[in-house]
C-alpha cells in the first residue's frame, strides 16, 4: 500500500462550505497577483513547515479555486494573469487547511478515482492509487470470464466496506450490465456512496447496506438478487503495531477502523472469508487488497479452514512492487 495523500483531486469549486478558524501568519500577499506567484509562494510555505508533497498541494489548491483539475491543465495565459482579491482569499484559507494537513483530498471535496469524479468528505477513506489496481484486475479478469463463456451478462459483485463508494461505483460504471452490493458499517460511508451514486447516476444498479461484518449474522438480506460472482474489498488491514507511524493526514482526519486491521491485520479480512462462501455462486472469486506480509498469512489461514473451500490462487504486486 501506499499513503500517497495527492493521489487525486477535485475539479471546480471554491470556498464554499467550509469554515476557517484562522488564516495562516503569512498574509503579506500583496503583489502576489498570479497563479505562478500564489503556487511558488506557498510551496515555500509548505516546505517551511514540513508540508509533505509542497508544490504539489499549491498547484492543486491553486487550480481548484481558478476552476481547473490540475494546475499544469490551466491555460498557459490564467498563470500570469491577475487574480481577483477573493480569490487570492480563498486559496489562502485552503492552504491554511493544508498546513494543519488535512489531506487535498478533502480541502477539495472531490476526487478523480478511475476517471470517475467522486465526493471526498472526511472522516471516509480516501481510496489510493493501489485500489484502482485492484479494480482494474476485477475488470481485467471478468473480461476474460466473458469472453470465456460469450455471454454478455454481468456480474453480480459486493463490495466489503464501500467508504466513497469508489470501488463498488467504478465497477459498475464500466461493467454496464453488473449490479453491485456495497455495504459498510459506517454511517458517513454509507451517506457517502449514496451521493456519489447519485452523482453518477448509477443508483439504480446498486444497494448501499448497513452491514458490520464482525457483529452481522444474518447476511441473507444481502442474497436478494441471488449469490454474487465476486466479492470485492480494501479492507482495514495496517497492523496495529503500524497505526502510529501513519502520517498525520491519516492519523487526525481518516477514520481510524478503516485502516486499523488488528495484531496482524487480519481481523476483518478474515472476517470477509468466513462470510463469502455464503454469498458465493460455486464459481466465485473473493478480490482483497492486503499488506505485503498478508498472502502467507491468508493462505495458512485458509489452509486451516478447509470446510470454507476457499484457496489463494494468485498474487500480485502493486506499482510499488509491494
Amino acid at each position: 500500500m501506499l499513503w500517497g495523500l495527492l493521489s487525486g483531486l477535485g475539479r471546480k469549486g471554491g470556498c464554499q462550505g467550509w469554515t476557517f478558524s484562522s488564516c495562516p501568519p503569512y498574509s503579506p500577499l500583496a503583489g502576489l497577483v498570479n497563479a505562478t506567484e500564489l503556487v511558488s509562494h506557498w510551496t515555500a510555505v509548505f516546505e517551511k513547515r514540513g508540508i509533505p508533497e509542497a508544490r504539489e498541494s499549491s498547484e492543486y489548491i491553486v487550480a481548484h479555486v481558478l476552476g481547473a483539475k490540475t494546475f499544469q491543465s490551466l491555460k498557459p495565459a490564467l498563470w500570469t494573469q491577475p487574480l481577483a482579491p477573493q480569490q487570492v482569499q480563498c486559496i489562502q484559507e485552503l492552504s491554511s487547511q493544508r498546513l494543519h494537513r488535512m489531506p487535498v483530498q478533502y480541502i477539495l471535496g472531490e476526487w478523480d478515482f478511475q476517471g470517475l469524479n467522486l465526493k471526498m468528505a472526511p472522516p471516509v477513506f480516501i481510496p489510493r492509487p493501489e485500489t484502482e489496481e485492484l479494480v482494474s484486475w476485477v475488470l481485467e479478469v471478468e473480461a476474460q470470464r466473458l469472453w470465456a463463456a460469450d455471454t454478455r451478462g454481468g456480474p453480480l459483485i459486493l463490495e466489503v466496506g464501500c467508504g466513497s463508494g469508489a470501488i463498488s461505483l467504478s465497477l459498475l460504471s464500466q461493467l454496464p450490465k453488473s449490479r453491485v452490493i456495497a455495504v459498510d458499517k459506517g454511517e458517513a460511508a454509507i451517506r457517502l456512496t449514496h451521493e456519489n451514486a447519485q452523482r453518477l447516476q448509477l443508483q439504480d444498479r446498486i444497494r448501499i447496506v448497513p452491514f458490520d461484518v464482525t457483529l452481522e449474522r444474518n447476511w441473507a438480506h444481502l442474497l436478494s438478487w441471488g449469490p454474487v460472482d465476486l466479492v470485492v474489498s480494501n479492507p482495514p488491514y495496517v497492523f496495529q503495531q503500524d497505526m502510529e507511524q501513519l502520517a498525520p493526514e491519516i492519523r487526525s482526519y481518516e477514520d481510524p477502523s478503516a485502516l486499523d486491521g488488528g495484531k496482524e491485520g487480519m481481523d476483518i479480512i478474515v472476517h470477509i472469508l468466513n462470510l463469502a462462501p455464503q454469498l458465493l455462486k460455486d464459481s466465485g472469486s473473493v478480490f482483497l487488497e492486503v499488506d505485503p506480509r498478508h498472502p502467507e498469512l491468508v493462505d495458512s489461514w485458509l489452509r486451516s479452514q478447509p470446510d470454507l473451500h476457499l484457496s489463494l490462487v494468485t498474487v500480485r504486486q502493486d506499482f510499488c512492487g509491494r
